[in-house]
Order: C-alpha cells, then sequence, then structure tokens
C-alpha cells in the first residue's frame, strides 16, 4: 500500500505544516513573553494584535477579492490553535475576526463585503452580537429590535456577552424586524463603533480570557444605513446558527491549543521536578496521566480538523461535526489543564506557572459559542432530523 495517495487524506498539505512553524515562532517571540501580564493585569495584548497584524495572521480568513489571504478554514484553526498555546487571550483576536465576519462573507452583499472586510486586513477587529441577558441558549427569544426608517435602519436594545466589545470597529448585531414571525423575523446587521447611537457599556470581570474584553453593548436609536443589512430581513438567524456552523471549530481549536500548552508546559515540569530521589516523570502514574492527556489532544484535534475541512467544502449539514469537535475539544481542554495543573502539584496553583491560567481560559470553551449542554441538542437533533 505503500504511496498511495488516498492515503495523503489524513495529512495536512506542506502549506499548513509551514504555516504552523511560522505562526508558533511568532507566538512564542512576540506574543508569550506577555501573556502573564496580559492576564494578572485584564489588559488587552496589545503586542500580540500588532505581531498578528504586522504578519498578516489577525484576519487570515478574509478572501484575497478583499485584500485578505484567503486561507481556508484548516489554517485558520492552526493559527488560532498555536496562538492559544501561548495565549488564549491573543487567540480571540484571530477567532472573534472571524466570528464577527463570517455571516458577512456567506450571505453579505458584495457592497458590504468590500466597506467591512478591507478594515480587517488592515489592522481593526470585528465582533458577534447574538446573546442578551435573557436569549443566551434561547437565542430566538431577543429582544433587540430594528425598525427601517426612510433609506435606514433604527436599533434599540443591548446585546451582553461581547468578546472584543470596545476594541472592535466593526459588529454583527442580529435584531428582531418581525415579532410576529419568531425566529423568522430576525434579521442581521453590519454596525460601525462610529454609528449614532451606538454605545459599549463596561467590561465584564472573569474568571478567565482576561485579556479579552468581554461588554455589553447598547444600541439607544441607533441609525445605520440600510444597505448594512446582511442577506433579506428575516434571514438573520439562519446566518447566526450558518456562522457558527463555520466557527464552533475554530474554538475547538482554541480549546485544542490550550491543551497543548498545558501538556507542553506538564513534561517540561515533571521531567525536571524530583521527588523520592528520582523525576516524577518516572512514575508510571505520571507517565499514564500525559499519555491520556496527549491521547486526547490528538483525537480532539483530529476532529476540529475534519469539522474546518468540511466547512471549507462546503459540505451540508455542519451542524453535528462542528458541534461535536466544539464540545469534545472543550472538555478535553478542561480535562488536560486540570490535570496539569495536578501534575504541578501545589507549584500549580500558583501564578508562577502558566498552567493555572491555562485552566481558566480553558473553562469558557465549554461555555461560549453554545454550551456544551445546548452543543449536545444541536447533535441529537443532527442524529434524529
Amino acid at each position: 500500500m505503500a504511496g498511495n495517495p488516498d492515503f495523503d487524506l489524513f495529512k495536512l498539505a506542506d502549506e499548513h505544516d509551514e504555516l504552523r512553524t511560522a505562526i508558533r515562532a511568532l507566538s512564542e517571540k512576540e506574543i508569550a513573553p506577555y501573556a502573564k501580564d496580559v492576564d494578572e493585569n485584564s489588559r488587552f495584548p496589545e503586542e500580540a494584535l500588532k505581531a498578528l497584524n504586522n504578519s498578516g495572521f489577525n484576519a487570515i480568513h478574509v478572501p484575497e477579492a478583499y485584500d485578505g489571504q484567503g486561507a481556508d478554514s484548516v489554517a485558520t484553526c492552526i493559527v488560532i490553535e498555536e496562538v492559544a498555546r501561548v495565549c488564549g487571550s491573543s487567540s480571540l483576536i484571530p477567532a472573534v475576526n472571524k466570528l464577527g465576519t463570517m455571516g458577512l462573507i456567506l450571505n453579505g452583499s458584495e457592497e458590504l463585503k468590500a466597506k467591512v472586510l478591507p478594515d480587517l486586513v488592515n489592522g481593526e477587529m470585528a465582533s458577534y452580537a447574538l446573546s442578551e441577558r435573557e436569549a443566551g441558549s434561547d437565542a430566538a427569544s431577543m429582544r433587540t429590535r430594528a425598525k427601517a426608517d426612510g433609506d435606514d435602519w433604527i436599533l434599540n436594545g443591548s446585546k451582553c456577552w461581547i468578546t472584543n466589545g470596545g476594541k472592535s470597529s466593526w459588529y454583527t448585531v442580529m435584531a428582531v424586524t418581525d415579532a410576529d414571525k419568531g425566529a423568522n423575523g430576525i434579521s442581521a446587521f453590519m454596525v460601525h463603533k462610529d454609528d449614532e447611537g451606538f454605545v459599549v457599556g463596561p467590561k465584564e470581570k472573569k474568571l478567565g480570557i482576561k485579556g479579552s474584553p468581554t461588554a455589553e453593548l447598547y444600541f439607544e436609536n441607533c441609525r445605520i444605513p440600510g444597505d448594512r443589512i446582511i442577506g433579506e430581513p428575516g434571514t438573520g438567524f439562519k446566518t447566526a446558527l450558518q456562522t457558527l456552523d463555520h466557527t464552533r471549530p475554530t474554538i475547538g481549536a482554541q480549546a485544542v491549543g490550550l491543551a497543548q500548552g498545558a501538556l507542553d508546559a506538564a513534561i517540561a515540569y515533571t521531567k525536571d521536578r524530583k521527588q523520592f530521589g528520582t523525576s516524577i516523570a518516572s512514575f508510571q502514574n505520571t507517565q499514564f496521566m500525559l499519555a491520556d492527556m496527549a491521547m486526547k489532544i490528538e483525537a480532539a484535534r483530529l476532529m476540529v480538523y475534519t469539522s474546518a475541512a468540511k466547512a471549507e467544502r462546503g459540505e451540508k449539514n455542519l451542524g453535528f461535526i462542528s458541534a461535536a469537535a466544539k464540545c469534545f475539544a472543550s472538555d478535553v481542554a478542561m480535562e488536560v489543564t486540570t490535570n496539569a495543573v495536578q501534575l504541578f502539584g501545589g507549584a500549580g496553583y500558583t501564578t508562577d506557572f502558566p498552567v493555572e491560567r491555562m485552566m481558566r481560559d480553558a473553562k469558557i470553551t465549554q461555555i461560549y459559542e453554545g454550551t456544551n449542554q445546548i452543543q449536545r441538542v444541536v447533535m441529537s437533533r443532527a442524529l434524529l432530523k
């Protein structure tokens, strides 16, 4: 069977391997040194933004037609994974740039794409505004409203848990345009930070990803031009679900990166740490923990890349695999980072080492872009449809 080309299906292309080498080098040199300070001071990782912007990794997913690199979905996941390996907060720059523009790329007009997407290539950011205080998992019950006013739209309401809120220039916002139609009465809009009536609320104080601001957004008679709607009125909720099918693998990639970073740290520490006259890596219980951690990371990575590849090929019925990849990878990340803290012993519970930060950062991957309970709902519906 040697040389059978079918086996290449399970090998990343050379350009993907080269991309990983490049983004890993950049992450270790220009992002990792600031990760601890970013977390401890809950400050935005400006160094990471600059490095990612200068290298073109900030919004690698933007199509070439809009001055971007047009990288495929697997390549985008590799970038997010490698940044997350050293800093979870920084990985949300490329991840949320894709989340904040995926609906536009899928269903927006050419004119709107040409207006928004080059801004990301030039270093600005985009965010995604779906959730509300009373409409999280039940997103279709949102209360934010959009009403036509001449050639414009007027938005009123609020959104919460908006990643990179206040740092982004563009926001994909879901709002009800016809309350009588339920989910079919929701539309999607692109809102700019400078739009009249758009206000960013205070930042949340969080357990992890402290370097990525999470804020509420308020729309107080927010006026936007009529051509800022994505697709036709009433198609916004479908756009939201399509977006998540394409971006849940990126959260899986973030989770894989966090887990890999924790495993790498645990391997190095257990080789160096001595108890009973020998390194703790020589103990079978340590070896078995490390083996299980690595095994699950490999399984999660393969699932993430598979889901990203299916999305890239435009396959239908992405719901199951994208939900499964996000759910499995985030559960693995939580388990691996927790075990890494355990392997470090008392030292792992201190901020002297990165594993406690990785554990805190990993927790959110089980919650955002749909809790893992909701992922299981999505998967079971796909199975039973």
